[in-house]
């Protein structure tokens, strides 16, 4: 396993054979995660014709995909006054996903919403890469396989192929934390600030990012290394890279704050749609008022689910998982559980927790062959047939 804070930077040979390359060898997970995927398509598509439904419309024209849609042919200040005098506006909504969605459509002859579904099934792939990559870098070939196959057959991972942000943050994200874990600091900062264009959750990447960079430098200067040394031998664009990281998050904040004529503008756009964050109390709230009631079996499933994914974090620390995983898998499950809002949303917020897979890849990789891909083919199947459930039912909010 190796430290990012001990990484050399990678050698200036021409990128494009070893793309090639790595692009050969993550073949096997791709193959395997587009096989998941496409399971889970068909699934739905069998399933809503069944039920008198769509599965394109549910794909591209439903929930958060209409706001996304709004924005890119729109741009932003539409809002809905509900009955309740609450207001919902479409700034809630960060501005990367509606940016590509608007290009593509301009270039191609596709729709908004359908260029915006073209988005997230090239992104997730791009994911699936990231997650090899990962695996592999961590741990073996086979890890990575069992990792982008697991992140595939995520319970909901049905939005991984909807006109929402999910593919596109976790392939930003997921790319950001392999850079950082070979010394492209530059480019994680890149990818970092894209990140916090796609979604609030982009804080996570930054924190990764500056995290770890302010822990490599402490630990060359306890190596009693120079530091300008360190910075210009190995760990160049390291500075460059923690400049940029926080730009697309803190930009968007601004702008919505100045547009909405107060520094705290984004956050009272959420409030409006009563999402925020309160520590975990709402949560906890709700998880009680489901134990101490006839809906006691379901609050005892989500208390088991919760329980599950926390000893899955801890897991992972203990194993030794990179400091930047480390913290923006931690992160990213901790903004989840501690938010307020629709709890049916909380997996889908945590889809982006690739981390937390770690550990059940791992396991995955050590086991034969026949036995791994049993469980993964079950998975998978388990995984289409909720997600044709979900979606024909209340879906993602």
């Amino acid at each position: 396993m190796n430290d990012p804070a001990s990484t050399a930077a990678p050698g200036r040979t021409s990128p494009r054979p070893a793309v090639r390359a790595a692009l050969r060898r993550a073949a096997p997970a791709l193959a395997v995660y587009a096989a998941i995927r496409l399971l889970g398509l068909v699934v739905l598509a069998i399933w809503s014709t069944a039920n008198g439904k769509d599965w394109h419309t549910l794909l591209t024209a439903r929930w958060d995909s209409l706001w996304y849609t709004r924005v890119a042919e729109q741009g932003y200040g539409y809002t809905v006054q509900l009955a309740n005098g609450d207001v919902h506006s479409n700034l809630a909504f960060f501005p990367l996903l509606p940016w590509l969605e608007r290009g593509l459509s301009a270039i191609s002859p596709l729709s908004a919403a359908d260029a915006g579904m073209v988005v997230a099934w090239l992104t997730s792939l791009a994911a699936a890469w990231a997650l090899y990559a990962t695996g592999e870098r961590l741990h073996s070939p086979r890890a990575g396989v069992a990792l982008a196959a697991l992140w595939a057959a995520l319970p909901v991972g049905i939005v991984q192929s909807m006109a929402y942000s999910e593919s596109l943050f976790t392939a930003l994200a997921a790319w950001a934390g392999y850079s950082v874990l070979t010394g492209r600091w530059v480019a994680a900062g890149v990818l970092a600030s894209l990140a916090g264009l796609t979604r609030p959750v982009g804080a996570a990447v930054v924190a990764a990012v500056w995290i770890t960079a302010a822990v490599t430098l402490w630990r060359e200067r306890a190596d009693g290394a120079g530091l300008r040394a360190a910075l210009r031998e190995r760990h160049r664009g390291l500075i460059p890279g923690v400049v940029l990281a926080p730009l697309g998050f803190c930009g968007y904040f601004l702008w919505v704050a100045v547009r909405q004529g107060s520094l705290t503008g984004y956050l009272d756009v959420q409030a409006g749609w009563h999402n925020g964050f309160d520590g975990g109390i709402a949560f906890g709230s709700f998880l009680w008022h489901l134990l101490s009631g006839p809906a006691f079996p379901a609050g005892l499933g989500l208390l088991i689910g919760v329980a599950l994914v926390i000893w899955l974090y801890v897991r992972g620390v203990r194993q030794g998982q990179p400091l930047p995983l480390v913290v923006y898998g931690g992160i990213v499950l901790l903004l989840a559980l501690t938010a307020k809002g629709y709890f049916g949303s909380k997996p889908r917020l945590m889809m982006p927790a690739y981390p937390l897979l770690l550990p059940l890849a791992v396991g995955l990789a050590r086991w034969r062959p026949v036995r791994s891909w049993a469980v993964v083919g079950a998975v998978a199947v388990g995984s289409a047939v909720y997600g044709a459930f979900w979606l024909n039912g209340s879906g993602p909010p």
